[in-house]
C-alpha cells in the first residue's frame, strides 16, 4: 500500500472525529448571551480537543513524509493511533458536560496519554521499516517534547482528583508545546534530500 492511501484514510478519520466533536455541542434554548453560559464548559473542552486533533493531524502529515515503504506494523500502529484519537469526542463530551469534574478529567488525560504513546509506537514502526539510517530516527533525537508530554499527562491525571483545574492547565501546556509543528522532521528531510 502506498503512503498516500494511508494518509487519505487517516485524514478522513480525523475529519470525522472533529465533526463528531462539534455535533456534541447542543444549541442552547434561548436567544440571549446568558443562555450560552451553561454550554461554556462543553465549548472550552471542544476548543482544547480541536487543537489536539489539529496537532496530531499536522504532525502526522510531517511524520508520513519520512515513510518510504508502508509495512504491516506501520498500518497497525496507525490504526492504534486512530483508535485513541477516535475516543476524543467521548472524553471531550463527558468532561465538558460535567464541568471538568475529576473523573472525566482523568479519563480525558488517559485518552491524551494513550494517543501520545500510540504516536510513539507509530514513530518506532516507521523507523523500524527503514532500510539503513532512518530520517525520522535522526530527526527525533532525545525527543524531550514527547517525554515531557507523558510527564504532564500523568501529572494531570493525578492532580485531577484534588484540583481538576490544575490538570486542565497541564493539558493546555502540552497543547501549547506542540502547537508549532515539529520542525525537526522538516530539517531532517531537507538534510537527507540535500545534494551530497
Amino acid at each position: 500500500m502506498g503512503k498516500n492511501r494511508l494518509e487519505a484514510f487517516s485524514d478522513g478519520v480525523l475529519a470525522i472525529i472533529i465533526t463528531i466533536m462539534v455535533l456534541e455541542m447542543k444549541v442552547p434554548h434561548g436567544e440571549s448571551f446568558a443562555d450560552l453560559a451553561p454550554i461554556m464548559p462543553v465549548f472550552l473542552s471542544y476548543i482544547l480537543s480541536f487543537v489536539y486533533v489539529g496537532i496530531y493531524w499536522n504532525n502526522h502529515h510531517h511524520l508520513l513524509h519520512t515513510v518510504h515503504r508502508v509495512s504491516g506494523p506501520i498500518l497497525w500502529a496507525n490504526l492504534h493511533l486512530l483508535f485513541w484519537l477516535s475516543l476524543f469526542p467521548f472524553a471531550t463530551g463527558w468532561m465538558g458536560e460535567n464541568h471538568f469534574a475529576p473523573a472525566p478529567t482523568v479519563v480525558y488525560g488517559v485518552v491524551l496519554l494513550m494517543a501520545a504513546l500510540a504516536y510513539v509506537l507509530l514513530q518506532r514502526a516507521i523507523i523500524a521499516s527503514d532500510d539503513g539510517p532512518s530520517v525520522l530516527g535522526r530527526a527525533l533525537g532525545s525527543d524531550w517534547k514527547g517525554k515531557s508530554s507523558v510527564f504532564f499527562y500523568v501529572a494531570g491525571m493525578v492532580t485531577a482528583f484534588w484540583m481538576a483545574w490544575v490538570a486542565q492547565m497541564l493539558y493546555v501546556i502540552v497543547a501549547l508545546m506542540w502547537l508549532i509543528p515539529d520542525r525537526r522532521i522538516e530539517r531532517s528531510i531537507r538534510q537527507n534530500d540535500a545534494p551530497k
